[in-house]
C-alpha cells in the first residue's frame, strides 16, 4: 500500500484544533479550536470526503484516534456520513506506547517495532494507507523516510496559537510539488512526494 497523508493546516502551520479541542487540550491552554470549520470550498470538501473513501486502511497516533473514536465511530449523523462510513469499514491501525486496548471496532494497536509493523503494512495488497491529522506520527513517518505522498489543506489564516505540524528542529525532507490548485474560498491544496534528505551548499557563492 501506498502511505499517504493529509493534514489540514493554517498559513503558520498550526495543525492543532481544527475541528475541536479536547478537554486535555483545552487545559493546556489552547482556546482557538474550529478553526478549520466552513473554512474549505466545496470542491476541497469533496476532495476531502472521496479521499477517506479510497483509503484501504487508516493509520492513527493516539490522539487523533481518541478524537475520531469520540466522534466518528460514535455520534449517528458522523458514523452516517461518507467518511464515517468509511472509517468503520475499513481497518485501523494505531500507533501508540500507552493504549492496551483499540476500543473502536477493527482496530489494531502496533506494538513493539513500529517501523517494521508500517513497513509490513506497506508492502501489503491495497492502494493506499491513510494518516489523518495525527501530527507527530507524520513527523516520525517523515523522519523514516515511509510517507509516500503527503497533502497539505492550507487555510488562508495565521492562528497564532498551538502544535504546529512541522516544529523549529526537526528532520530534514525535500519536497516534489506534484499538484496545487486554491478553492473558491481561498484555502490550497497542495500535494507532495518527499525526495529524501535535501542538499545543502553552505559555501554557496552568489
Amino acid at each position: 500500500m501506498k502511505l499517504t497523508t493529509m493534514t489540514q493546516v493554517t498559513v503558520d502551520g498550526v495543525m492543532q484544533g481544527n475541528g475541536h479541542a479536547t478537554e486535555e487540550e483545552r487545559a493546556g491552554g489552547f482556546h482557538r479550536a474550529g478553526w478549520a470549520m466552513g473554512r474549505f470550498g466545496e470542491k476541497t470538501v469533496e476532495l476531502i470526503t472521496e479521499t477517506y473513501q479510497r483509503a484501504d486502511a487508516f493509520l492513527f497516533g493516539r490522539r487523533t484516534y481518541e478524537m475520531f473514536a469520540d466522534t466518528w465511530a460514535t455520534l449517528d449523523d458522523m458514523r452516517e456520513h461518507p467518511i464515517g462510513v468509511a472509517l468503520n469499514s475499513a481497518p485501523k491501525y494505531v500507533a501508540t506506547t500507552t493504549l492496551t486496548y483499540a476500543r473502536w471496532a477493527n482496530s489494531q494497536i502496533l506494538a513493539g517495532d513500529l517501523e517494521g509493523a508500517v513497513r509490513e503494512l506497506k508492502n501489503a495488497p491495497g492502494g493506499e494507507l491513510q494518516v489523518h491529522g495525527s501530527g507527530a506520527l507524520v513527523r516520525w513517518l517523515l523522519a523514516h523516510d515511509l510517507v509516500d505522498e503527503l497533502t497539505l489543506l492550507t487555510v488562508p489564516m495565521i492562528l497564532g496559537q498551538g502544535s504546529r505540524l512541522f516544529p523549529s528542529d526537526g528532520a530534514d525532507t525535500e519536497l516534489e510539488l506534484v499538484e496545487v490548485r486554491a478553492d473558491e474560498k481561498g484555502a490550497t491544496v497542495q500535494v507532495f512526494r518527499p525526495l529524501g534528505r535535501p542538499e545543502y551548499h553552505p559555501n554557496f557563492d552568489t
